[in-house]
């Protein structure tokens, strides 16, 4: 197999990314691709099995050589010529991305519609490249019927990705400030007071948050069925620096509906994970590679547009979260 070619593949989620394939896949040839070679060359050395090389996103073909081979392109921070899309288009092979966020979508979107047939394309971002999707996915399927989702998301406010988190969240709250929610089966923008949302921490903290344009609203809705969903986030200091230790995440999930039996139905459930959301960034990435080239089993991903919920198994997400130190802990 050839080569996944990591764009950002020296920062924060493209090393992580990188190094959970390694884990899974040791025989996996990685390109991590950097603005700095040093820097990329020291990530691929240190994962053994790959290369180094530098990369120019303002060129469709991305200054690489023509003879040069990849099995998939992954995006791990944000393209704005989206030169990475028509480079794997082009070549006719796998590609995904984390920072375009429901306000950034469009292009991708227009690309797999004028060209549906070159390749697969996997748009991940979602919270944490969509394992926070995956998690509440999970849950539902004890239900018969889900009728209300609300998710709210706790950032630690010293662990917002790096110099290309903080550039992705600005740029996000630039494009807008409204929230977007699903309310009695319409997807509905809301701002002002509407918008404004308390998170409640596992310890009972309470963060003020706000609900956010963010692309698990419409995955959760559509893939459930459930008339009223919300995903609110936080920013503050995390339960896990409140207990003197590093910078956590948590993920509440409200589930409202009703059993198989027609019987009422609520769970509410949090996803913690004591190292924040750099790890299950990287595992969403890395779930969605893996499918695409076909590592985990299934069927070959078709060329098109794909969600991480309509490739990856919530069941298997749930048991690679719990590998990777997530807990679910139930209220």
């Amino acid at each position: 197999m050839d080569a996944v070619l990591m764009l950002g593949g020296t920062g924060q989620a493209g090393a992580d990314t990188a190094a959970l394939l390694r884990r899974w896949h040791p025989d996996l040839p990685l390109t991590i691709a950097g603005r700095d070679l040093g820097r990329a060359q020291k990530v691929a050395d240190e994962l053994g099995g790959a290369t180094a090389v530098t990369t120019d996103l303002s060129r469709r073909d991305l200054g690489l050589p023509t003879d040069r081979r990849h099995s998939a392109v992954v995006a791990t921070l944000w393209d704005a010529h989206h030169n990475g899309l028509q480079y794997a288009q082009d070549r006719g092979v796998p590609y995904t991305s984390i920072s375009s966020a429901l306000v950034d979508t469009s292009p991708e979107l227009v690309a797999v519609a004028q060209r549906p047939t070159a390749s697969p394309v996997l748009v991940a971002s979602h919270w944490c490249a969509g394992t926070a999707v995956l998690a509440a996915l999970a849950s539902a399927q004890e239900f018969g019927r889900v009728d209300r989702i609300r998710a709210g998301a706790i950032l630690d406010e010293l662990d917002t990705g790096g110099p290309a988190g903080n550039a992705d969240l600005e740029r996000w709250s630039t494009a807008t400030t409204a929230g977007l929610v699903r309310r009695s089966g319409r997807f509905t923008w809301i701002a002002g007071a509407d918008v404004e949302a308390d998170v409640v921490s596992l310890d009972g903290t309470a963060h003020p948050g706000q609900s956010i344009a963010i692309l698990d609203v419409t995955s959760l809705a559509l893939a459930t069925g459930a008339a009223d969903v919300r995903f609110d986030m936080a920013i503050g200091e995390s339960a896990g620096r409140r207990t003197g230790g590093r910078a956590s995440v948590e993920v509440r999930i409200e589930l409202e509906g009703s059993d198989q039996a027609g019987n009422p139905l609520t769970r509410n459930r949090y996803l913690v994970h004591p190292e924040g959301q750099r790890p299950l960034t990287a595992l969403g990435l890395a779930l969605g590679v893996e499918r695409l080239l076909g590592l985990s089993g299934g069927d070959p991903v078709a060329p098109g547009l794909h969600t991480p919920e309509s490739l990856v198994d919530p069941a298997y997400a749930v048991r690679r979260i719990e590998e990777l130190g997530g807990t679910f802990v139930d209220r």
